[in-house]
């Protein structure tokens, strides 16, 4: 046995105890995590329809599986590990358990905004496009060996999910970190096409909560066509399509909306909603309010406080 072999078995046994302790019961257990799931069997069972909504990455410590695809059949084991399309009906079989060595796995959904993101960094930005979605359709599940330093995050991100500072601090960089490692293997065109599939489907959607997400924040639109995996100028004239309006002209109008809402608040003066709305200047903020409401921020806020004043008076009076 070469010491390779040695390190892969010590490190399946630390994924066994991991997955142990987390799957109490036969079936599926709640992992603890959003969209982890871990699964315990304690003999064969005959192929079951199942559904998955979301990109995902699959993981055996202990025992076989078969996932059935379209007729395609595809195994793996603790030395290889599988990544599921988004959106898909199988079979899935069990093929080795016993009570004396239940079949111990999890099956962990991935946000494909993180495989972007993940990609985005590991490229050059003019490069970390994805791959378009009129390129050949690729398999739907795709197995690939299992090594060590993927071996080593999982592990260590199951871990982590047992202790509440881990679990806030540590889990998502593990999390992370194993989409890092699948990336740097051979399912790096894979799992970007199959994210660029579940952002393709709605991209001006994604970049709406995108942009409320991040309103106080500088805001460009390669920052927003990143986010949805399109060139700028794709993004644009998609997002013109479907809104009417230009990216720019959208972020401005959403940004003077909510600062109008926090004028109403009256909780911050006309320097903090500038800045809470993403304006660096606030003599631009001041001159883009009073180009879309006629009037200063602070004689809006003013005007909103007297007549809240005035419709307490006519309370009181009636």
């Amino acid at each position: 046995m070469t010491i390779n072999q040695i390190e892969h078995r010590i490190t399946s046994g630390d994924l066994i105890a991991a997955l142990a302790a987390r799957a109490p019961r036969v079936g599926g257990n709640d992992g603890g995590w959003p969209g982890l799931t871990i699964y315990r069997f304690t003999e064969p069972m005959d192929p079951q329809w199942e559904e998955i909504q979301s990109l995902s990455l699959g993981i055996v410590a202990q025992g076989r599986k078969a996932v059935t695809v379209e007729g395609k059949r595809y195994v793996y084991d603790p030395f290889n590990y599988l990544v599921l399309s988004s959106n898909l009906h199988f079979q899935a079989e069990i093929l080795e358990a016993s009570a004396r060595l239940p079949f111990l796995s999890f099956v962990l959904q991935i946000d494909p905004a993180l495989v972007r993101k993940v990609s985005t960094d590991m490229l050059e930005r003019r490069a970390a496009s994805f791959p378009p979605v009129r390129d050949a359709e690729p398999d739907k599940c795709v197995v690939s060996a299992l090594d060590q330093d993927l071996m080593g995050t999982v592990v260590r991100f199951l871990q982590a999910l047992s202790v509440g500072p881990d679990r806030r601090v540590l889990a998502p960089l593990y999390m992370q970190e194993m989409v890092y490692r699948v990336l740097k293997r051979e399912q790096f065109s894979r799992m970007l096409h199959i994210a660029a599939q579940q952002a393709a489907g709605n991209p001006v959607a994604a970049a709406l909560t995108y942009i409320r997400a991040h309103l106080g924040e500088p805001m460009t639109v390669t920052d927003m066509a990143e986010q949805v995996s399109l060139s700028p100028s794709a993004f644009s004239h998609l997002f013109r399509e479907v809104t009417g309006r230009s990216p720019y002209q959208f972020v401005k109008e959403i940004r003077l909306d909510r600062a109008r809402e926090l004028l109403v608040d009256g909780r911050l003066a006309v320097t903090e909603v500038s800045r809470a709305v993403g304006y660096c200047s606030v003599s631009h903020f001041i001159k883009e309010f009073r180009g879309r409401f006629g009037t200063t921020p602070k004689a809006y806020a003013d005007a909103q406080a007297l007549g809240e004043e005035m419709r307490a008076i006519r309370s009181d009076a009636s």
